[in-house]
């Protein structure tokens, strides 16, 4: 198992396999269909987003609200193709990495090619036990959102798979032919 640390380094983005298993530590965005919209459309109207995508990861997550003494609730993935509409236009801003579960369109997966950027899923239903990775969470923009907004998490160990690396290899693709 592979341990990446945030921000990650290009080179061993690049060097990753569809199929892997990892463990992230560091900080990542956490954003969804809204949160992706708004930026999206602050984009093509040429303005300033809110957050740099610069080199970051952004989770497909919506939080539930934190218990007393809890920093988050429940923070299992949620769709990803969802956001296949706005993705390759935020892979061209300077996203590199995106984490949810399920398939992603043909034109993400080109454009995750074209800018080198690779994709993690984690298990779904597991949002309890993937809370407990959560060390700190901070709404970043759109806090008007809510559970939309986009924040930052910050990770210990969080356990994902590769998905579709950056040279479009795709884990799913993979597993259907192992069963044919």
């Amino acid at each position: 198992m592979k341990v990446l640390q945030t921000p990650f380094n290009p080179q061993e983005l690049l060097q990753l396999r569809a199929g892997e298993n990892v463990l992230l530590n560091g900080s990542f965005l956490v954003c969804r269909d809204a949160g992706h919209k708004r930026l999206y459309e602050c984009i093509q109207r040429g303005e300033e987003t809110p957050i740099s995508l610069s080199g970051e990861c952004i989770y497909y997550m919506g939080p539930s609200p934190a218990k007393p003494n809890e920093i988050i609730g429940s923070a299992g993935p949620t769709t990803s193709g969802r956001m296949d509409f706005y993705t390759p236009t935020l892979l061209d801003y300077g996203l590199k990495a995106m984490i949810g579960k399920g398939y992603r369109s043909e034109k993400v997966v080109e454009s995750m090619i074209k800018n080198g950027a690779v994709y993690f899923v984690c298990i779904g239903g597991a949002g309890a036990l993937l809370s407990q990775r959560i060390k700190k969470y901070e709404v970043l923009a759109y806090e008007d959102l809510g559970a939309e907004a986009i924040a930052r998490i910050e990770v210990e160990n969080f356990p994902c798979i590769v998905a579709i690396d950056s040279r479009g290899n795709d884990f799913y693709k993979q597993g259907r032919m192992l069963v044919r």
